[in-house]
């Protein structure tokens, strides 16, 4: 059994490349104070990417894996530009065994195919080896995303204005521990952003960021 398994979209490499390269990227931001100091503020790790080298030989070789018999090179290729054109995450998996059996850790993620170079060399014969890289794929759910002219994207928290309890005349509200004038605005009209519409009902409110728990104040109808 081979010690190294590369498997893309569950369809394994005849031959596991040498070489396995992971990046894990960081979104750390770092800010200068006008006092020199710098601050780093840290983020959620950013998506991992991966490139590795693989051979895909013209023949069949007694070292090679090949699921259900010998595929020829087109096979593989194709598979590379179907995934490449389907504009679809797929999985990307590698298993890992010592000689004597001995599993070790496996890396299972989903991915897309960035990009891909076929490469062909006179000391390779007709085997051809083919650079790949590819990136984690993690899927969004709540926040969908508006490609701006510039062409960065900007999330856009989606609101849920039918179950807000707007309120028919002005109320009076205590504030809760945690609360904010944003979630606040969120709770009674479904739009965070009239916080405000919050702060112009009620005047002793100077700062909108600075509300205390058990403080009084005004819900206006909107």
């Amino acid at each position: 059994m081979k010690a190294y398994i590369f498997k893309l979209d569950g369809i394994p490499l005849p031959v596991a490349p040498s070489k396995l390269e992971l990046e894990i990227k960081n979104q750390n931001k770092s800010i200068t104070l006008i006092n020199g100091v710098e601050l780093n503020f840290l983020k959620t790790p950013g998506l991992t990417e991966i490139k590795f080298e693989a051979l895909i030989p013209a023949v069949k070789y007694p070292f090679a894996i090949y699921d259900g018999g010998f595929k020829n090179q087109k096979y593989y290729l194709d598979k590379l530009k179907s995934l490449k054109n389907s504009k679809a995450p797929f999985s990307f998996t590698v298993s890992r065994e010592r000689p004597d059996g001995t599993g070790l850790f496996d890396t299972n993620m989903t991915v897309s195919l960035e990009k891909y170079s076929i490469k062909e060399e006179a000391e390779n014969g007709f085997d051809v080896t083919v650079d790949i890289e590819l990136k984690q794929y993690e899927e969004v759910k709540t926040l969908p995303l508006t490609l701006l002219e510039d062409g960065t994207a900007t999330a856009e928290e989606q609101r849920e204005t039918s179950s807000s309890p707007e309120p028919k005349q002005d109320e009076s509200y205590t504030v809760q521990s945690g609360d904010s004038l944003w979630t606040i605005a969120k709770r009674y009209y479904g739009d965070g952003s009239k916080y405000k519409e919050l702060a112009k009902a009620n005047p002793d409110i100077t700062n909108p960021n600075l509300i205390h728990s058990g403080q009084s104040i005004v819900i206006p109808k909107l």
